[in-house]
């Protein structure tokens, strides 16, 4: 079953208040909810997810701590829309964490594990037209090498991309991870294992991760009220580049005003950071759950 990342501080980070109102973006299966729901009263927690199977099991599992939730299938792109259509204009609290799923990775049909024979899916939210097959089939040379570069950091990106245009058809997961061995050798395989790499480089592309991220960091900063919390446990290091430059962003002065006596409020900084460098796991969550591994936690508060 999935294991929550970073669950205690997490929580502790956002200073649950029993009648406040918090949104856990990210819902999957319901570890960080869960916890957060424990310390409402009057409060209500508000979970988006556009994974079916998780909102089915999450729900369940809610409801047996109490009423005081609501859950939304959707992206949380839509963070601030979805909040507009309930009336809520303000939040206590926002969490993000931003794995994949343990069960996702597990269930070998969903196409996200390279140790496990599927079709290649990669979709968070099964209703997407666009799949890895799709990406790996019909993304031409250029468009390859540029996802495995920007988005797995690989520097064989061009050989792999080269590879797999050649070929093609590809249909499943143990084929590509075949292409890809096939593509850098057995030594380069073994000690960089580039695979890793290219199927987090096509998972991230298949759901616009990146992009989703950066659109969502400035409204969920808007969403939040005085003295509320936003915590994002970030996985690689792409996304903790995006997290950490947005937050450098909202909580410095304005460069425009920088040294000025008095800076007009729309210039001032908007939020503080909670922690400078990022929360870690321990030594024994790591060794407990090893996916836990890259974990990275940074909080805010809005002032």
């Amino acid at each position: 079953m999935h294991k929550s990342v970073l669950l205690k501080e997490a929580i502790e980070s956002l200073n649950i208040k029993n009648d406040g109102i918090y949104v856990d973006a990210t819902l999957g299966y319901g570890g960080h909810s869960s916890k957060i729901l424990e310390k409402l009263d009057k409060g209500l927690l508000i979970c988006l997810d556009q994974d079916e199977e998780a909102i089915s099991y999450s729900k369940k599992r809610l409801s047996e701590i109490s009423n005081n939730f609501k859950i939304i299938k959707t992206n949380f792109e839509r963070l601030k829309d979805v909040l507009d259509e309930i009336n809520i204009s303000k939040v206590d609290g926002i969490l993000f964490d931003l794995g994949v799923s343990s069960p996702q990775i597990d269930n070998a049909s969903r196409g996200f594990s390279f140790q496990k024979d599927s079709k290649l899916d990669m979709r968070m939210d099964q209703t997407n037209n666009l799949t890895a097959y799709d990406v790996v089939n019909n993304y031409d040379l250029l468009k390859l090498t540029d996802i495995f570069y920007k988005y797995g950091e690989e520097k064989k990106s061009k050989f792999i991309a080269s590879f797999i245009v050649k070929k093609r058809p590809i249909n499943t997961t143990i084929e590509l991870v075949e292409v890809i061995k096939e593509s850098v050798g057995l030594n380069y395989f073994n000690k960089f294992h580039p695979e890793r790499k290219i199927f987090q480089a096509i998972r991230i592309e298949v759901n616009n991760e990146l992009k989703v991220l950066e659109k969502v960091i400035p409204d969920a900063i808007e969403l939040l009220n005085k003295g509320g919390r936003m915590a994002v446990i970030s996985f690689h290091s792409l996304e903790d580049r995006i997290v950490k430059k947005a937050f450098k962003k909202y909580s410095d002065v304005d460069e425009i005003v920088k040294g000025m006596p008095n800076i007009p409020l729309e210039y001032q900084p908007k939020i503080k950071l909670i922690n400078k460098k990022p929360i870690c796991p321990s030594a024994k969550e790591i060794e407990l759950n090893s996916r836990s591994k890259s974990a990275k936690l940074r909080v805010i508060e809005r002032i």
